[in-house]
């Protein structure tokens, strides 16, 4: 690819949203500098190879074209690149940008450096002596219904180091707005975050058309299958209905009978249809403050 060609490429990625945004008043970067950028990269991916002639077999260059990348004199063609990206698990950046700070870049919102030791220092190592995986019944006092409780099942699960949540909201609570029903309707995923004196959530139903957060700590005594706390939606104040109700989840383990049995019993539920300990734990006679 000539330098013309790569500039056009460049501009065409640009054009569609493609391209790394430009950092601030730093200058653009002749042929010849870019050129020299794409050889350190491949200098530095290459420096743990046996040697060149062995990457060179390898990624199935020619040596003497190898050396032409390394001293900047020229740019692979797009199926070269391609193979060379797909051996080092890079991508295409490596033609414009300093592979460290390629591999430097954020992978994740909650990892971005401004918020990393903030809100993302909660997501990793949130053990299972502190909220195991598995389902959970809750209960809580509905938001929409003065008289009624919203009993439901989720589940804790690990992935990657990190603790998320999954479940789906009561049919009866979006039929009441004329709203589908079906499970992809229903569905609500979470983060789970370790907090201090217990555990926070962050749940929303996809595209983040509502979202509500959780914060549990563990009951005492002997109840220590249950967590207890409150519930906050995000919803304007209205007088009607409620934004904080407080909230208890009882683990249920991976038991099929007992979670199935939860399960059938979910869904808008009164006072005194609520799990004795879960009643008392709502303490139903009493407001949220």
């Amino acid at each position: 690819m000539d330098s013309v060609a790569l500039q056009r490429t460049v501009a065409k990625q640009k054009e569609n949203g493609m391209a790394t945004a430009p950092r601030d008043k730093e200058p653009e970067l002749s042929p010849a500098e870019l050129r020299s950028v794409f050889g350190a990269n491949l200098r530095k991916l290459g420096s743990s190879a046996a040697s060149i002639s062995a990457l060179c077999r390898d990624l199935g260059i020619n040596r003497t074209q190898f050396n032409r990348y390394l001293a900047g004199e020229s740019f692979p063609r797009p199926d070269v690149l391609h193979r060379i990206c797909t051996f080092f698990d890079v991508d295409a950046r490596i033609l414009l940008e300093p592979v460290d700070d390629i591999a430097e870049a954020p992978q994740s919102l909650m990892s971005h450096p401004f918020l990393a030791d903030y809100v993302g220092a909660g997501m990793l190592g949130l053990g299972e002596e502190d909220f195991p995986s598995g389902f959970y019944r809750f209960s809580r006092a509905a938001f929409s219904e003065e008289s009624r409780f919203v009993v439901g099942v989720v589940r804790i699960f690990r992935k990657d180091g990190m603790t998320f949540l999954r479940g789906f909201e009561p049919k009866e609570a979006l039929a009441m707005y004329d709203l589908p029903t079906d499970a992809a309707s229903r569905e609500y995923r979470g983060l789970v975050l370790q907090q201090a004196e217990g555990i926070g959530a962050l749940v929303s139903r996809k595209g983040a058309v509502t979202t509500s957060f959780n914060y549990l700590s563990k009951a005492g005594g002997l109840a220590n299958h249950f967590w207890v706390g409150y519930a906050v939606r995000t919803t304007p104040e209205n007088h009607s209905g409620r934004r904080a109700a407080r909230l208890v989840y009882e683990y249920l383990g991976t038991d099929t009978h007992k979670v199935l049995a939860a399960a059938r019993g979910s869904g808008y539920r009164t006072a005194k249809e609520l799990v004795p300990f879960h009643r008392q734990q709502l303490r139903v006679d009493e407001d949220f403050r």
